[in-house]
């Protein structure tokens, strides 16, 4: 059942470290489940079918919307009224389009920079070199409606636990690295949209725990807790 799964994982999860179920393509009622299970952080990875579930699911207080998949631009504008947190900004231009609807929607939207480290070229994201150049050109200062919070990446897909673990290692060192550009702000109400670059995502239902033993905060676990997709 979802409610054991969601039970039997976020037993086993570090302080400091929290879950996001990964409910794309899975029906409304399976986040009901988990939601009654105690889970609040959900993922998807499509416009369409997020808008879909926040209507159908506003009646959840304190469920928070997790953007996890490649984002086009031209659909910013259905997600920014809602989304909690952004995994897979991969771009200058797509930050520049989230904090432009951000701004319409009066919201600070957080986002995390997509790191390519994956063997993978079809993998999305900046590489190390690309997201420091980009940290070094200062112009996310100016993103009003866009707080940086932390990193994402994603390992190469293969059984090779060494590979894995290299990958989740080259992004926590990264994100080591990238916290130095935000170590010396600090917001007058302590928050601060250039002081909370604290979230490392990455990890999923077969990598998980060598995610967390690399220093995940955010695990995104999909088929463990809801079985194989259902559309």
């Amino acid at each position: 059942m979802i409610s054991d799964e969601i039970q039997r994982i976020t037993a086993q999860l570090p302080a400091g470290v929290r879950l996001v179920a990964v409910s794309k393509y899975h029906p409304a009622e399976a986040i009901r489940e988990a939601y009654s299970a105690g889970q609040r952080l959900f993922g998807e990875s499509h416009a369409q079918e997020i808008q879909q579930k926040h209507t159908v699911l506003a009646d959840l207080a304190g469920l928070e919307w997790h953007f996890i998949g490649h984002l086009q631009t031209n659909k910013v504008k259905y997600i920014a009224p809602y989304v909690s947190l952004v995994h897979s900004a991969d771009s200058p231009r797509l930050l520049t389009e989230i904090n432009k609807q951000a701004v319409k929607a009066g919201r600070t939207i957080r986002c995390l920079l997509q790191l390519h480290v994956a063997a993978e070229e079809t993998k999305f994201g900046f590489t190390p070199d690309e997201a420091l150049a980009y940290l070094d050109s200062g112009t996310w200062r100016g993103l009003e409606g866009v707080e940086l919070a932390g990193v994402m990446a994603m390992a190469t897909n293969t059984d090779d636990i060494v590979r894995i673990r290299a990958d989740f290692h080259r992004a926590r060192q990264f994100f080591e690295r990238a916290q130095t550009y935000f170590s010396s702000f600090s917001s007058p109400t302590g928050g601060g949209r250039e002081g909370a670059f604290t979230e490392l995502s990455m990890g999923m239902s077969d990598d998980w725990h060598i995610a967390i033993d690399e220093g995940a905060t955010l695990i995104r676990i999909g088929t463990q807790i809801f079985g194989q997709r259902q559309y």
